[in-house]
């Protein structure tokens, strides 16, 4: 009998041939340029195939489990939908307190139980070093969906795809990041993972209270990349490739007066973009509170919900990978 031909889109191997099969996406660290490069070519793939076909069965037959202990919409939706998307199926836990969680159940035997029934776990936790902790009890791949104030590899994955989708390019760019640099996880991903690429120049712009960590900066020095820190976008707006805005977390804070002191440290509106490249785009991880106008959602540089989908392309990516089929 013919060989059935493979897909003229994807790239579909099989568990022994297939380089992520089986592996945990914790940290950004785990990715070189040629892994970017692979993960953002299936990324497009899959874009492709949701435009002209919308699912297919990929992942028929495999089950995801969404573990969430923080609120999300879009983390929680996109990783939902991505698998939806490849034709599996999903057990959602967005609401720990309705679960054994409530009865003191450790985060390791939750693991294990969800192991039993799913093939691939994602996890959401308050804390730093979740994930990792989870993946040694897991014995299926897990997915770090944000871990505390430390990573959120999937998003820093989605936002470098979004600009090399946006910009055709992820060398030879200054990329500055606005607001809370502190407790922002995106930020402190998407520092390290900018660092795989040639020509890069990082700004930190934000409040005293919530400058970047000295240990992302360190780390980022290491690799040569030019960063220095601001307290006003003007000075570095107009030179600017991709404008990184986080918001101001209040669910971070302790002490709700030094929130209040720096909630609206910044705010972008279509004034302040008056000063921006034309060819550059505009970014932020979701949700918002005021620190972007609505104004200027009609702005064609504003790429936010633009890169909310693209994070549906890399998660459906990831999965793929994490279960051999990419």
């Amino acid at each position: 009998m013919p060989t059935k031909p493979k897909s003229p889109y994807l790239p579909f191997g099989d568990q022994q041939t297939a380089p992520w099969y089986g592996k945990n996406i914790l940290s950004v660290k785990q990715f070189n340029r040629a892994d970017l490069e692979y993960i953002f070519s299936v990324a497009h793939e899959m874009r492709v195939m949701v435009e002209r076909i919308g699912t297919f069965d990929l992942l028929k037959g495999k089950i995801l489990a969404n573990l969430f202990y923080e609120p999300s919409t879009r983390t929680f939706a996109s990783f939902m939908a991505a698998m939806q998307r490849l034709g599996g199926a999903v057990i959602p836990i967005s609401e720990v307190r309705y679960s054994s969680v409530a009865k003191g159940e450790s985060l390791p035997d939750t693991v294990r139980t969800l192991a039993a029934y799913a093939d691939v776990i994602v996890l959401r936790h308050p804390e730093v070093g979740a994930a990792a902790l989870a993946a040694q009890f897991a014995g299926k791949p897990v997915i770090n969906a944000g871990d505390g104030v430390g990573e959120h590899p999937t998003q820093a994955l989605l936002d470098v795809f979004t600009v090399k989708e946006e910009l055709g390019r992820l060398d030879n760019l200054t990329v500055t990041m606005l607001g809370d640099l502190k407790y922002g996880r995106t930020v402190h991903s998407l520092a390290r993972l900018l660092t795989r690429f040639d020509n890069i120049k990082l700004n930190y712009v934000s409040p005293e209270l919530l400058r970047m960590p000295r240990e992302v900066m360190e780390e980022v020095a290491e690799k040569g990349i030019p960063q220095k820190e601001y307290t006003v976008l003007d000075e570095v707006l107009p030179v600017t490739d991709v404008l990184y805005v986080t918001r101001v977390q209040r669910e971070r804070f302790d002490n709700l007066e030094e929130y209040e002191k720096v909630k609206d440290a910044y705010v972008i509106t279509p004034k302040t973009l008056e000063k921006a490249k034309q060819k550059m785009i505009v970014m932020h991880p979701l949700p918002r509170v005021n620190e972007i106008d609505m104004e200027v959602d009609k702005d064609p540089r504003a790429a936010y919900f633009r890169q909310m989908e693209y994070g549906l392309y890399v998660r459906m990516a990831l999965l793929a990978m994490v279960l051999g089929k990419a």
